[in-house]
């Protein structure tokens, strides 16, 4: 069992950083492929990014990529989503989700959700 809270997200403007975390609980958290998703307002839930159990592969959504960049540190059972170069479409809430198998692009592989973070990019 797994669980996941995120924070760190906030109002910004566009063109503006931010970082935000996902604090797990759990000792197998070095296990899990963890990823980031997002729902903006009457949008269904999508893929941002994700990350191998090793770190060693990431994954991105084609509207991140070069901006985002996801990263875990197992000694903190953590994972990170920095953003750069903030634009008012990434507003939305921020899920972290935490899996063992099939595509990390798949929401429905994913076991393990937290509650959210909102992200407000301002124009």
């Amino acid at each position: 069992q797994v669980q996941l809270v995120e924070s760190g997200g906030g109002l910004v403007q566009a063109g503006g950083s931010l970082r935000l975390s996902c604090a797990a609980s759990g000792r197998t958290f070095s296990r899990y492929r963890m990823g980031w998703f997002r729902q903006a307002p009457g949008n269904e839930r999508a893929f941002v990014a994700a990350i191998s159990s090793s770190g060693g592969s990431t994954y991105y959504a084609t509207s991140v990529k070069g901006r985002f960049s996801i990263s875990r540190d197992d000694a903190k059972n953590a994972v990170y989503l920095q953003m750069n170069s903030l634009k008012p479409e990434d507003t939305a809430v921020y899920y972290c989700a935490a899996g063992s198998r099939g595509s990390p692009y798949s929401q429905v592989v994913y076991d393990y959700w937290g509650q959210g973070t909102q992200l407000t990019v301002s124009s």
